[in-house]
């Protein structure tokens, strides 16, 4: 890998030194969908935009990469657009450079006319319930974004060991798309996951699972679910799989006077309901030796441990209100016997130093973002910590769309912009110790993984170590 100062003679070659003295240089933090959607709402409102991108990893794409499921390929063809973007003459890629770590956001300030935060959430939220964290004889509950990130071949998740023979149940707590993606994961054919970008590591220990049931536990009814009609469609089309659910609860629900009301003005969840009523048996009429089971109004209360197994145990609730309903808990209770629970409610995001957060999100006004009631001069947020963890890539993309367009009026009313010069970009960040990995790097490390994936049938085999990534990109 080169280090900056032939990073910025590759730079000046591609640039030309006409293009240097600029009118502005924006520095987007995060390397996934918001910061390359960002970058490309710049590049094709004005010619007079220099972009640089700094991405903690060595490889760029963020969830696309490391949260989309492996059996959702078309979902990853806007890395097509981000190419596209990362190859263009005014932007630059800085991999493998930590925000808030070697580099701190109050730095990127004084060197950029701007700055763009879109470095998403990457923790998430707990339940903080007995037994969460497991102990020496079980795992207890893990993060389902943790074992997303474990079988797409995040570097940091690869140490998880994920229990899939313990027990023949997992028990999935949240109605959301990821939940439903872990169970479809966890009960799909080996061998179709085995053609996909699934890490190699994730394909042997599913192959060796033991797991033949999915129980996913959500505190309210069958109308507050959050997951959407294709992904309830696809658990329906995996083969051997019987879909269990409270037939009685779903059919009481849509025929009640406010489900009727609800369901009258919100069509696609009415052939959600559709459909499950059409492909789910009762409890009672279950016979499949595969099964993934949707269990309503039950909130997880603990996780017993003993020596042979654990529980979960559950709240029982009912419903109480029309809008919003609420889930209250009856004083019932049971347990569910499994290998491990997963845990899908939620993302969090996280502070950076010198950046103002409010415990969820940075606080900003049409993503400029806000100390108190005044904006934070050159400082955008974009994507998931700009609104939280919530919409699909489409979602982010007219997110981020929108933060950009903020930048461009900034600029247009110069209250930003003229500031800065990629040369003394460039000598900042020498002075910092900044040794990144290029747009060039990447597409190495990229070809490799194609070349090693299609030698195994599939389309790309992910390096999951950032040492192994840096090594390939040196040529070691």
């Amino acid at each position: 890998m080169a280090g900056l100062v032939s990073v910025r003679a590759r730079h000046l070659a591609k640039l030309g030194a006409r293009q240097l003295s600029t009118n502005a240089n924006i520095a987007v933090v995060g390397g996934g969908a918001a910061g390359f959607y960002t970058a490309a709402r710049l590049l094709s409102k004005t010619p007079d935009v220099h972009v640089d991108i700094f991405e903690r990893l060595p490889a760029p794409y963020g969830l696309v990469r490391y949260g989309v499921a492996p059996d959702h390929p078309e979902v990853k063809n806007c890395t097509a657009k981000f190419s596209e973007v990362s190859g263009n003459a005014r932007v630059r890629f800085f991999g493998n450079v930590d925000i808030g770590g070697s580099l701190s956001v109050s730095r990127l300030q004084e060197m950029y006319d701007g700055v763009v935060l879109a470095y998403g959430t990457s923790t998430d939220r707990r339940l903080d319930i007995p037994g969460e964290d497991g102990d020496q004889r079980h795992i207890g509950m893990v993060s389902a974004r943790q074992f997303v990130a474990w079988y797409n071949g995040l570097p940091e998740a690869q140490n998880l060991a994920p229990d899939l023979s313990s027990h023949d149940t997992v028990v999935v707590v949240g109605h959301g798309n990821v939940a439903l993606d872990c169970a479809r994961i966890l009960l799909a054919p080996v061998e179709t996951l085995a053609c996909t970008d699934m890490t190699v590591r994730a394909v042997e220990a599913l192959k060796e699972s033991r797991i033949r049931h999915v129980q996913m536990v959500g505190r309210r009814g069958p109308l507050q679910v959050s997951f959407t009609t294709k992904e309830l469609r696809e658990m329906t089309k995996l083969s051997n799989v019987q879909v269990v659910c409270d037939r009685a609860l779903v059919e009481q629900e849509c025929s009640s006077f406010a489900g009727q009301a609800l369901l009258q003005t919100a069509r696609p969840l009415r052939r959600m309901m559709d459909l499950l009523l059409k492909h789910a048996v009762s409890p009672d009429q279950m016979t499949g030796e595969r099964t993934f089971q949707l269990r309503f109004l039950r909130s997880p209360l603990a996780i017993e441990l003993d020596e042979k197994v654990q529980r979960v145990r559950l709240a029982i609730n009912r419903l109480e209100g029309e809008s919003p309903v609420r889930a209250v808990a009856t004083g019932d209770e049971e347990e569910v016997a499994c290998a491990m629970a997963l845990r899908s409610v939620g993302y969090a995001g996280q502070a950076l130093e010198g950046v103002p957060f409010d415990g969820r999100v940075v606080p900003n006004i049409a993503g400029r973002v806000m100390a108190g009631d005044k904006p934070v001069h050159g400082l955008y947020v974009a994507g998931w910590i700009k609104r939280g963890p919530v919409g699909v890539i489409a979602t982010t993309m007219q997110d981020a769309y929108r933060t950009a367009d903020a930048v461009l009026m900034d600029l247009n009313s110069q209250a930003i912009g003229g500031q800065s010069t990629l040369s003394n970009i460039d000598s900042m960040l020498e002075l910092c110790g900044i040794n990144p990995v290029s747009n060039e790097d990447w597409r190495r490390l990229d070809a490799y993984e194609v070349s090693k994936g299609q030698t195994a049938g599939k389309p790309r085999e992910k390096v999951t170590s950032v040492q192994d990534m840096l090594n390939v990109i040196r040529d070691k």
